[in-house]
């Protein structure tokens, strides 16, 4: 590896920004996600909606995944930091599986005739809402976390697009249910959700989204069609 073929990273002032702006936002998505987790799954409950309930879980999930990297940013050292990355994307991709599994059964047991949602207005306006201040967070998180290096920060910062992708898609099967009568988009939009956080789950175990921007320990290698990339040798998907 030649001087030209490293890269210094952040420097130490602007990493400091950077990560108190990671610990600000990862707060802000804990306290919004612990407020749909509650209004989602008692809507849920209450209307027998296995999407609403699989969105309120995936709240749930956010919110273990935005408190491990939480704690994984409590740490002032950087070092301590970058060790504690790898088990902190274990936790949220574990988080995405349990997830999938328990809303995939949940909307087959309601196709097979099991429960039938009925219509939720208050299912319909949380999802309207969270589809509008989710891309916030998400951007804001991805952009400190990629500037970091930080594979589990921008790990979470996918987590809070999902919720984006899961809101629409779970405003389009509330409406469909309320306005037309087909209770049969409900578990049909709970399966999407399960198919989109499976997906994630495993981005979020091979550790995809380290290398997208250079961190401290940046070298440039090789990848499979032979061109040079930017990789962290203490990243999981550079490994």
């Amino acid at each position: 590896m030649t001087a030209a073929d490293a890269s210094p990273g952040p420097a130490p002032a602007r990493r400091e920004t950077l990560t108190r702006r990671v610990r600000l936002l990862v707060t802000a998505t804990i306290a919004y996600n612990v407020i749909e987790a509650v209004v989602a799954l008692a809507a849920g409950a209450s209307a027998s909606s296995t999407a609403l309930i699989g969105f309120g879980l995936d709240s749930l999930v956010e919110v273990s995944s935005a408190a491990a990297v939480a704690w994984q940013f409590s740490a002032r050292d950087h070092a301590v930091r970058a060790a504690r990355e790898k088990r902190t994307l274990r936790i949220i991709a574990v988080s995405f599986f349990a997830l999938a599994g328990y809303v995939t059964v949940d909307a087959m047991r309601a196709l097979t005739g099991t429960g039938e949602a009925g219509p939720t207005t208050t299912g319909i306006v949380l999802a309207a809402v969270s589809l509008a201040v989710m891309p916030f967070l998400s951007a804001a998180q991805r952009r400190a976390g990629r500037e970091l290096g930080s594979a589990s920060a921008v790990a979470d910062s996918r987590q809070t697009l999902l919720c984006t992708y899961l809101s629409a898609v779970l405003l389009l099967g509330l409406l469909a249910n309320a306005t037309l009568g087909w209770s049969w988009a409900d578990p049909l939009a709970a399966l999407v959700i399960a198919a989109v956080a499976v997906k994630e789950g495993r981005a979020a175990w091979r550790g995809d989204g380290c290398c997208a921007s250079p961190g401290p320990s940046m070298v440039r290698t090789a990848d499979r069609e032979g061109a040079g990339r930017g990789c962290d040798l203490g990243c999981p998907c550079c490994v």
